[in-house]
């Protein structure tokens, strides 16, 4: 990308937008666009369109979706297949009539199907049935692979896909039910240190595992990509190591300074047993993560410290 080069980011107040963003500007990029939700409706095709025409970006970054837990996935499935679709499909379409010169989607590693083979390789797609309570989010981000792909394939576009595993950092969502699980237990050993709860409880077993990501680490990869790679097949975004949540809890717990115990609710379900993705095509370009999961949740604590603040 040429530092002069105008880049749009779409959902630069979330959490992979935001460190997207800071990344840009550490790089010494300045000619970024970008627009609220309440400026551009990117659900809106006429709009969308009115805001390509205008600004005619030369580089795109898609990281705007709607995103949510377990609970929020399952509850509104209308919402997150409609609003995702709607939104790849305006800006996609548009960075083609626009002749953007290169786009990234961000997709997510739920795509995979639900019993797939660990770790996750990219080829491991459409290959089994998916995660049953976040299929519509899932459907989403599949067709927009697909989509990048059809218009490479069709139209020449320099589209390109990465699937960010688990991510948490700035900006992250700390909601008590439509939070993932990293930021909600920050949240949960938060507050029962503040109010003295002599314990925390912990959904299933603690037997998962799982692997995180800080999104700056995330952003820095997909620079690299941004600038390296040109292929049609979307890339994994990983660290390449998981954790246990029970590690994970205990982990958080240590960070946060909570004294109290740990209760397993056995009655509740553990999800996948393993969700690993394997990053070897990100490894041959060279990425390596640069913030160790301890020291990402200090700085994720920090984040949510300011926000309960500013509350």
């Amino acid at each position: 990308m040429e530092k002069e080069a105008k880049i749009y980011i779409a959902g630069h107040r979330g959490m992979v937008g935001s460190a997207v963003s800071r990344k840009l500007t550490k790089e010494g990029f300045t000619n970024v666009v970008t627009r609220t939700s309440a400026e551009l409706d990117l659900r809106d095709q006429a709009a969308v369109a009115a805001f390509f025409q205008k600004e005619k970006p030369d580089y795109v970054f898609l990281a705007a979706a709607k995103v949510g837990g377990i609970v929020a996935n399952n509850t509104y499935r209308a919402d997150f297949l409609y609003d995702n679709l709607m939104i790849e499909s305006n800006i996609l379409h548009q960075s083609h009539v626009n002749g953007v010169k290169k786009l990234m989607f961000f997709g997510s590693s739920c795509i995979y199907p639900k019993l797939a083979p660990q770790p996750l390789k990219e080829e491991y797609l459409l290959t089994g049935l998916l995660e049953p309570t976040n299929e519509p989010y899932a459907i989403a981000k599949i067709a927009g692979i697909k989509l990048c792909e059809a218009y490479r394939d069709q139209y020449g576009a320099n589209f390109i896909a990465v699937m960010p595993t688990n991510l948490y950092g700035y900006n992250d969502n700390y909601h008590p039910e439509n939070s993932h699980v990293l930021p909600a237990l920050i949240r949960k050993f938060h507050e029962a240190k503040t109010e003295n709860k002599p314990s925390v409880e912990i959904w299933g077993t603690g037997s998962p595992l799982r692997e995180f990501m800080f999104a700056d680490d995330l952003a820095d990869a997909c620079f690299l990509l941004m600038e390296t790679y040109n292929e049609k097949q979307f890339v994994n975004v990983g660290v390449g190591e998981d954790i246990s949540i029970k590690d994970l809890a205990l982990l958080i717990k240590r960070v946060v300074g909570y004294e109290g115990e740990l209760r397993f609710n056995t009655d509740k379900p553990d999800g996948t047993p393993r969700k690993l993705m394997d990053v070897s095509t990100l490894k041959r370009l060279g990425f390596k993560p640069s913030v160790s999961l301890e020291a990402g949740i200090v700085l994720a604590y920090q984040d949510f410290l300011g926000k309960e603040v500013g509350k």
